[in-house]
């Protein structure tokens, strides 16, 4: 009996010291989503870009606690389709070289707004929000490689294609490569027993890209081709960029990591191109 009363304590205390380390973790899902538009060579973000792919990986806790400590995070659904644009419905030979999207793909894709109410019955089907309502059952939050897909990508799109952003994509949101930043300047300060200020050696932000996050991590080489969020082999689908920052996120929760939003979006945004209704203005662009 004696052997077994210390085997219990010793798991006991294992136990203990795994929920010790555990973080208050107070969102329940999050929601990796990498979007691709429409570019052109030399263009930047203040171009009218059209979405044309919008994967998004599902993320759970499987360790969460009463008190909503946890460190395990797992990949639970998917949801992938390539979108029709309509104000340049052509791409650009840039566009498919960087993407690996195909004219024939965009072509055959559906519309914008077909696209919001698939993805709204994906939140739906996995108990995120109302079906009749669209209110928020549980705490979720998206997450992206930098602010631009929310917060300009989808807010350009919306405005495009004359739809108001749905509440349920509204929000602030998780910028993993801002997180990844913190997170090593965290490291270097316990490396060196000081804060670090400023930027950190051989580290920024234009330069941590997926890749290099996942090598900072100490997670294995990017899987698939970046700017492809969809796999085009003609083999089962599978998402790209959006599932390597799935891996980082995961990672981070991993580390002890809290994870909340850091990025605000603004729905109602405004760039010189937009006119009414819809209308872009040529001479906006310039």
């Amino acid at each position: 009996m004696r052997y077994h009363r210390t085997r219990f304590a010793k798991r006991k205390k294992a136990a203990e010291s795994q929920s010790f380390n555990l973080k208050k973790q107070p969102y329940e899902v999050f929601l990796v989503l990498d979007i691709e538009g429409t570019c052109k060579l030399g263009g930047d973000f203040e171009y009218p870009n059209e979405i044309i792919e919008f994967p998004v990986c599902m993320l759970r806790w499987t360790d969460r606690t009463e008190d909503g400590k946890a460190s395990t995070l797992e990949l639970v659904d998917e949801f992938r389709t390539y979108v029709r644009p309509t104000w340049r419905p052509t791409l650009s030979d840039f566009c498919t070289t960087l993407t690996g999207i195909t004219q024939e793909q965009v072509d055959s894709a559906p519309l914008f707004t077909d696209v919001l109410m698939g993805v709204e019955k994906f939140l739906v089907k996995n108990g995120l929000i109302d079906a009749e309502t669209g209110e928020r059952l549980v705490r979720y939050c998206w997450c992206s490689d930098g602010p631009f897909d929310i917060r300009d990508f989808v807010v350009k799109q919306c405005f495009i294609s004359q739809v108001e952003m749905p509440e349920w994509v509204q929000g602030d949101v998780l910028d993993v490569r801002s997180a990844v930043l913190r997170w090593m300047s965290s490291q270097a300060t316990l490396a060196t027993g000081s804060a670090t200020t400023g930027t950190l050696k051989g580290a920024n932000r234009r330069s941590l890209n997926i890749p290099a996050q996942l090598k900072a991590l100490g997670l294995p080489e990017f899987e698939g081709r970046q700017h492809s969020g969809i796999d085009v082999s003609g083999y089962l689908p599978s998402s790209r960029d959006s599932r390597n920052i799935a891996k980082i996120v995961t990672e981070l929760a991993r580390q002890g990591v809290s994870l909340f939003p850091n990025t605000a979006i603004q729905p109602n945004r405004r760039w010189r191109w937009m006119g009414k209704h819809g209308q872009i203005l040529e001479e906006g662009l310039t």
